[in-house]
């Protein structure tokens, strides 16, 4: 079932900030692991670093669902008002380690009445890996997703008023 959808959630918040000077990808490769982990109390640690390629990639560090997940995102698209980055993301869980693709979707957009509404999207896949794992391990692909699309949501929908308020902050700050 490689490439089946294990989860998907969507989230979005306020951002009390002028449209213009909102640059999600700036605010993301500049942000500092404390501020990072200010946005959820799972949150461990941050980065950013390139691929072999000199790609921008964000590198994370979070727990989620009890599971420890490493999240090498590469960028895929990037303006000031839409991120897309997608990660075959470790997870390190009670029963092992295994992987997941995960694409995250950051984006801006402005309102009738002027103020400026943030989305936080997350889609998480099976890789062959996680199928391996799952079979190996005889948990029912829909088993896993159900906990996984539980403990995802519950997580993107913490963080999403919070990286909404930290973005407001970056571009409050911008001269």
């Amino acid at each position: 079932m490689a490439g089946a959808i294990l989860s998907q959630s969507s989230f979005t918040a306020i951002i009390d900030a002028p449209f213009e000077k909102i640059d999600i990808p700036a605010w993301l490769y500049a942000l500092p692991t404390a501020e990072y982990k200010r946005c959820s109390p799972d949150h461990i640690a941050c980065g950013a670093t390139f691929a072999d390629d000199g790609t921008r990639m964000s590198i994370n560090v979070e727990r989620i669902g009890g599971a420890l997940l490493v999240q090498n995102y590469v960028e895929r698209h990037a303006d000031p008002h839409d991120l897309k980055l997608v990660s075959i993301t470790d997870v390190f869980g009670p029963q092992g380690r295994t992987t997941s693709e995960v694409t995250w979707e950051l984006s801006a957009r402005r309102l009738e009445d002027g103020r400026v509404e943030y989305r936080n999207s997350v889609i998480a896949r099976a890789t062959d890996a996680f199928d391996a794992f799952i079979k190996e391990h005889g948990i029912a692909f829909a088993e896993a997703a159900a906990a996984r699309q539980k403990a995802s949501s519950v997580h993107n929908q913490g963080e999403t008023p919070l990286f909404a308020r930290s973005i407001e902050k970056a571009a409050l700050a911008k001269r």
